[in-house]
């Protein structure tokens, strides 16, 4: 069996670390994982930078580049964790992240969020994590990142759980499998290449891929299990999915 991401079965109501809010992130990977997850801007947060940091977001207007630093606090904070010294994380291709050598990671961060999730790449292959604002997407936006079988899925959930928007979540869902694709194929995945499923009883989604997946360890790997979280009702709350890849011989959940 291709491995998939299969986070493990916490409590979801896990706090968070930084700030006693409830978790939105926090808990939905395994162990082996680290997150730190902020719900509002550290002072003087654009001071953080590194030199490298400060350089590569000089250009961009002040809510990116508080974004652009928040989120890079959780990530450094998350490698501490790990015991991992604080680097410079760069945009790279398609600005993905650059991580440190022998770490893998996913970065997130929407108005009022930011998040990093990080392992070792010892244990993880890849890790995608995405959080947005618990609203229905733009009509337009739905029509062009939805297939066909994803709006059916979408009515549905609506009618039976209208507390959750649905279409965000799937689209927050593909957002997790691109970033958990990304550093394993170096190409991009497209909205319509994959297709996703949620189980709004579990909290998990079954992302399957419509190309050729990412080979691990000599395992082609053609779908991904993640898992969903949303705090906050329709309109003022969030939602966040995430993915993990794992490796089929490290050691736990």
């Amino acid at each position: 069996m291709a491995p998939t991401g299969r986070p493990n079965d916490v409590a979801r109501t896990a706090p968070s670390a930084r700030t006693g809010a409830p978790a939105l992130l926090a808990g939905l990977l395994p162990g082996r994982t680290e997150v730190c997850e902020l719900f509002a801007d550290p002072p003087d947060v654009t001071a953080t930078l590194y030199p490298q940091e400060a350089a590569a977001i000089s250009r961009a207007v002040a809510k990116r580049r508080h974004e652009f630093a928040a989120v890079r606090i959780c990530a450094r904070t998350a490698m501490a964790r790990l015991g991992v010294a604080p680097a410079p994380i760069l945009p790279g291709e398609h600005r993905a992240p650059v991580w440190p050598e022998g770490i893998v990671g996913s970065m997130t961060h929407c108005d009022g969020y930011r998040a990093a999730a990080v392992a070792r790449r010892s244990e993880v292959a890849s890790i995608g994590v995405d959080a947005e604002p618990q609203g229905p997407l733009p009509a337009g936006v739905a029509a062009a990142v939805l297939l066909a079988e994803e709006h059916d899925t979408v009515r549905t959930l609506a009618d039976l759980h209208p507390d959750t928007a649905w279409d965000r979540l799937v689209f927050s869902a593909k957002e997790s499998v691109f970033k958990a694709w990304f550093p394993l194929m170096r190409q991009w995945l497209d909205f319509t290449e994959c297709v996703i499923a949620p189980d709004p009883d579990r909290g998990t989604f079954t992302a399957t891929l419509l190309v050729p997946g990412p080979v691990v360890a000599g395992q082609r790997i053609q779908e991904l299990t993640g898992r969903w979280r949303t705090r906050g009702g329709t309109g003022t709350g969030h939602l966040a999915t995430a993915v993990l890849v794992g490796t089929p011989d490290a050691a736990g959940p």
